[in-house]
């Protein structure tokens, strides 16, 4: 299959993510921007003001970086995790894997699909954090480079969850015993040079804190942790994680068995 018909299977793939994304806007859109008006207003409204400032910035100020970045890393692998299992479900990923596409653009749509409704969601929470707050971008590149990336990191994590999952609680282990620790535990609400030292070490086995803190540098220039470490290990989760995709699709784990 040629590049020009492979690119046309991916904007196909992407355009039916993008549909179902707003089709059922009222269980992939709503409720993050929900969840996150409660965070702003509990974490940062309630508790903010007795824990006042951190790192020189307010504590509202402080997390909005923080929260925005939890809310596009769950919906990147939530919608990719949900749809590439739907399909498996409902047998419609024999369609694909019958079609000239290549397994290449199998992933890439699927994961364009995540980012894309990743960064919608994103957009969405920094709206209403500029209800509660003011965001002063320090540094846009850094800022749009890392949510992407990021956002990417989910999305395949996301498809390898959905090509080993064979029932719908299998699609919900990973984000609720995994994901969910690791983002709350990624300095989203706190700066790790709290931590005792020990801590801080075990902190930086944690992938997320890296995606977390460059977002943070991007938005308010200050972060925990150096950024290019941040860079590298973004991109190498990127690459093994896209590998991993490929590898398990042409050898049909999940689907062929």
């Amino acid at each position: 299959m040629n590049l020009s018909l492979n690119l046309v299977a991916i904007k196909t793939l992407i355009h039916k993510e993008v549909s179902r994304v707003f089709r059922i806007w009222v269980q992939t859109i709503v409720p993050p921007a929900i969840t996150m008006t409660l965070y702003f207003i509990i974490f940062g409204n309630l508790i903010g003001r007795r824990i006042g400032t951190m790192d020189g910035f307010d504590y509202m100020q402080y997390i909005a970086p923080g929260l925005i970045m939890m809310s596009v890393i769950t919906n990147s692998y939530g919608n990719v995790v949900s749809s590439f299992f739907g399909a498996k479900f409902g047998r419609h990923i024999e369609e694909m894997l019958v079609s000239p596409m290549s397994n290449a653009a199998i992933i890439i749509g699927h994961v364009a699909g995540g980012v894309i409704r990743g960064l919608g969601v994103g957009l969405l929470v920094t709206v209403i954090a500029l209800f509660f707050t003011r965001l002063d971008v320090a540094h846009p590149l850094i800022m749009l480079s890392m949510v992407v990336l990021s956002s990417t990191v989910f999305a395949l994590a996301g498809f390898i969850n959905a090509l080993f999952a064979k029932k719908f609680d299998d699609i919900s282990i990973v984000p609720t015993f995994v994901l969910t620790p690791l983002t709350y535990l990624g300095g989203v609400f706190y700066s790790i040079s709290l931590l005792p030292e020990f801590w801080q070490g075990v902190s930086k086995a944690n992938p997320i804190l890296y995606m977390v803190n460059a977002f943070r540098y991007g938005v308010l220039g200050t972060s925990d942790i150096n950024i290019v470490h941040a860079y590298a290990i973004v991109l190498l989760f990127v690459a093994i994680l896209f590998t991993a995709c490929l590898m398990l699709l042409n050898r049909g784990v999940g689907i062929r068995e």
